[in-house]
């Protein structure tokens, strides 16, 4: 995908989804735009990229590197009025609102960004197959422990 600049509305969408597609078999979301690009997003990448506080924090020294989900595959998908898609993840994880812009973003800085998770996986000394124990509550909803 290339960077483009065209006008936006009100929650900054820049480039609208013609079709989204999610491919359970391969665990990957697949959206096609206005302007012809096309983004094959996996699952563990969306999950890891969640939009949600639980996973970016509340400013960019805060987010979190989230281990473990290289099976997570999305259970649900949730459309959230003509802006963004709430995706539901099998692992209970269902805080995160997708903009379009964001999943165009997502699409566009893919290899940017997955290179970055995967070295701060190691330099955390942490794996995609391996989640931490955690004691307390559980994902999802109110959970509050699960990143």
């Amino acid at each position: 995908m290339t960077q483009e600049n065209f006008a936006t509305d009100a929650h900054g969408t820049q480039h609208w989804p013609t079709e989204i597609r999610y491919k359970r078999a391969e665990r990957e979301l697949v959206i096609t735009f206005d302007n012809g690009a096309r983004a094959t997003l996996p699952a563990e990448y969306l999950r890891v990229e969640s939009p949600s506080a639980e996973v970016q924090g509340h400013s960019p020294d805060q987010k979190q590197t989230v281990p473990g989900k290289r099976a997570v595959a999305v259970a649900e998908l949730e459309p959230i009025g003509n802006y963004a898609v709430r995706l539901i993840f099998d692992d209970g994880h269902d805080t995160g609102i997708f903009s379009w812009k964001y999943l165009y973003e997502l699409g566009l800085e893919y290899d940017e960004r997955w290179a970055r998770y995967l070295s701060n996986l190691e330099a955390q000394g942490l794996d995609r197959d391996t989640a931490p124990h955690r004691h307390g509550p559980s994902c999802g909803s109110g959970g509050g422990g699960c990143g």
